[in-house]
């Protein structure tokens, strides 16, 4: 098996944990700005001296009454500075927090809060809580119910006493590397979610290595807008990075108002899955031609594409450089104010970037540092160093961190960052986890020599042809949705004679595209069979199509009667497609195509 393990491993003090580095940095900077919360056109200041304080009455309010060590919490809410609030308040108290998606149903609620045995619950709004209400009978464990747009907060600050001020500090105190920091339900694409079990040794572990390899990231005059969902384990993580190395948070109130914050906020990095930046990309695409500047804008993105491979290869040509130049007042410096116009980096992880998207902004001065990881490696396990970046791939193991390449090309994982296992679920585990600490990852990938992973798949979703062919759907997908009228595409296929695919059509970029090709209507119903709309989706098929052998391409698909969405349930937290629920949902589209 082929390894690589990156070496300089930071060591980790036993005191170390996330609520020790908060109050570490509480007492060494106590006016240093750690979190912003939106107020109109602002963003207000909280200092890490206010924040640490905050945690610990709010700690003391759950001691007093009388939640137990090693007590597990549900959070049920959307990304807001009360979630970091709660989150460190929680584990103040000595117990561990289990996230839940604000977008989850009244069934998922039950099975996560009765799984974990949860004797309480915060949930952000009065909605989330008639959610629970749903199954509140079923769940007898769960004696605290909370609504933090109630009030929730302050209500619980006021119970705390010196006597449970005095037990909070026992129980920091008392906090080791194998306790339990956090039950985060891997949301999946099939089954039942599985808890997984991360400590806070994974954590701050993780958390020194990362600060150790992104050290231009982490100073305290660094901001970053958090507007992915602080129940994933890849926000989560960001999140306990920036409040260890004094990084400000800003709390995006939502995506819709995305464009507007970060003009406000001014970061100077961001973090998302690769959905969001396609969507930047496509916008900006759209509104060039719509304005009658698409050869231009066209012009541009192949100029910082040829600019970022040849910084890549170690020369830029000399004509380029030129071009480069030119770009960016006309172009780039317009599409980094998107961004607030500070911003330098961007990571991206979740699913695969792409390297046309990876070198376009990397072209236009926000250099893409794509990393990989899963729940279960307490979401990082590789990264591109920004001074090594090697765009296509997912970048290097973090320091101490070793990956392999199994035979049958499964990328196997192994580090401190590696989770203890499933919760209560000892088949699973063993499953996933080698004796000797080998995690699976059930992705696909290669390692070249330098230690740069490339992921290429996952190994349940590899379709087999009933020519025995073969085919990772990601390759093909990834380059469908990089055409601004497809919002997500699904690869078919397995057993059947030849590929084909589902496209699902952008709804915020078809009335763009219609106006500018002279349609009546801009109603996906009306243009589902539009010669037009046809020949753009012709296009995206021939581009995804010149990444494979003429066995792997698609040979025919089928547009979707509407866009997939998290509510209905097609696509995860982190925007990836539930496979199985669209191949139900859509059951009578893939009989069609193949005239079964």
């Amino acid at each position: 098996m082929k390894t690589f393990t990156t070496p300089g491993e930071v060591t980790v003090d036993p005191s170390d944990n996330p609520i020790s580095a908060l109050l570490g940095l509480a007492a060494e900077d106590p006016d240093l700005a750690s979190l912003a919360y939106r107020d109109g056109d602002r963003f207000v200041d909280v200092t890490a001296a206010d924040f640490a304080a905050r945690v610990k009455e709010l700690a003391a309010g759950l001691v007093a009454l009388g939640i137990e060590k090693g007590s597990r919490i549900g959070l049920f809410s959307a990304t807001r500075m009360e979630f970091t609030i709660l989150d460190y308040a929680i584990w103040a108290a000595g117990c561990a927090t289990v996230t839940i998606y604000e977008t989850s149903s009244a069934e998922q609620v039950q099975w996560i809060m009765g799984n974990s045995e949860s004797v309480g619950i915060f949930c952000e709004t009065a909605a989330m809580k008639a959610v629970y209400d749903e199954v509140a009978a079923e769940l007898p464990a769960a004696e605290h119910v909370f609504v933090i747009e109630d009030g929730a907060l302050d209500q619980i600050a006021a119970l705390a006493t010196d006597e449970t001020r005095a037990e909070v500090e026992a129980r920091i105190a008392a906090i080791d590397h194998d306790d339990l920091a956090t039950l985060v339900y891997t949301s999946g694409t099939t089954g039942r979610p599985k808890g997984c079990v991360i400590t806070h040794g994974n954590f701050i572990w993780t958390v020194r290595q990362v600060e150790a390899v992104l050290g231009e990231l982490t100073g305290r005059q660094q901001r970053q807008l958090m507007f992915l969902p602080l129940a994933h384990i890849f926000a989560r993580l960001v999140q306990v990075v920036c409040v260890s190395a004094g990084v400000k948070i800003g709390y995006s109130t939502g995506i819709p108002n995305l464009t507007e914050e970060l003009a406000i906020f001014k970061p100077t990095w961001v973090f998302s899955v690769p959905r969001v930046f396609e969507k930047i990309y496509n916008a900006a695409k759209l509104k060039a031609d719509d304005e009658g500047k698409g050869k231009i804008f066209d012009l541009a993105a192949g100029v910082a594409i040829a600019y970022s491979k040849g910084l890549q290869d170690g020369k830029v040509p000399l004509f380029v450089k030129v071009q480069h130049a030119v770009f960016d007042k006309l172009v780039y410096g317009k599409l980094r104010a998107v961004f607030g116009g500070e911003m330098r980096y961007a990571i991206s992880g979740g699913a695969a970037l792409g390297a046309r998207l990876g070198h376009f902004f990397r072209g236009i001065g926000v250099t893409p540092l794509e990393g990989y990881g899963l729940t279960e490696t307490t979401a990082a396990s590789t990264v591109n160093p920004p001074d090594a970046v090697r765009i296509g791939t997912v970048g290097r193991p973090l320091p101490g961190v070793s990956v392999g390449i199994a035979d049958d090309g499964e990328v196997v994982i192994k580090g401190k960052h590696i989770f203890k296992g499933y919760w209560r679920n000892e088949a699973a585990t063993k499953e996933a986890l080698e004796p000797d600490g080998w995690f699976h990852s059930g992705d696909i990938g290669a390692l070249d020599d330098a230690g740069y992973l490339s992921i290429t798949g996952r190994k349940k979703e590899l379709i087999v042809t009933a020519g025995g062919k073969n085919v990772a759907p990601a390759v093909l997908e990834d380059r469908l949705r990089s055409d601004p009228l497809v919002s997500q595409a699904m690869v078919v296929g397995d057993a059947k004679p030849f590929i084909a695919a589902l496209i699902a059509i952008d709804a915020e970029a078809l009335p763009a595209w219609a106006h500018a090709h002279g349609k009546p209507s801009a109603d996906l119903a009306d243009l589902i069979d539009d010669p037009d709309l046809r020949a753009e989706i012709d296009k995206a098929i021939a581009y995804a199509n010149k990444a494979v052998s003429k066995a792997e391409a698609i040979k025919t698909y089928r547009i979707l009667p509407r866009d997939l969405s998290i509510e209905g349930d097609e696509l995860t937290p982190t925007l990836k497609v539930k496979r199985s629920v669209v191949a139900k949902k859509y059951a009578d589209l893939i009989a069609d195509i193949y005239g079964d």
